[in-house]
């Protein structure tokens, strides 16, 4: 799984990236993507271990940093459009689409994490 968070740090960080350009290099909030898939790759790195304690130490440690960013990225897109609409104006797409695509990646990495979680622990049980 180790390996897998590795992929969806740099899915995320080419997100943020891609968003960051994408509105012109004006908002720096962009770049919050590449934030949470520089943190992914980090402790994604340091579970690369034979050790188990480590592993599931920094694993766990991922999983929770990507529930804080589906939490906030879905929170932020939903907030962010509904003030939008609520003052009458267009919501801002591109902002709108990346905090979409970050909740929409990080849901899926906090569903594989889950899955991960619960086969470990069924085949420790047999």
């Amino acid at each position: 799984m180790a390996k897998v968070t590795l992929v969806f740090a740099v899915l995320l960080a080419i997100l943020g990236l891609v968003s960051y350009f994408g509105t012109g290099s004006r908002y720096p909030t962009a770049l919050i993507p590449l934030w949470f898939g520089l943190a992914l790759g980090l402790f994604g790195f340091l579970a690369i271990s034979p050790n188990e304690s480590r592993r599931k130490l920094f694993m766990h440690i991922n999983v929770t940093i990507a529930l804080i960013g589906l939490i906030g990225s879905a929170w932020r897109a939903l907030s962010s459009y509904g003030a939008a609409r609520s003052q009458g104006v267009a919501p801002n797409h591109i902002a709108l689409a990346a905090q979409g695509a970050m909740a929409g990646l990080m849901l899926i990495y906090v569903l594989a994490c889950i899955k991960s979680f619960v086969d470990a622990r069924r085949a420790r049980a047999q």
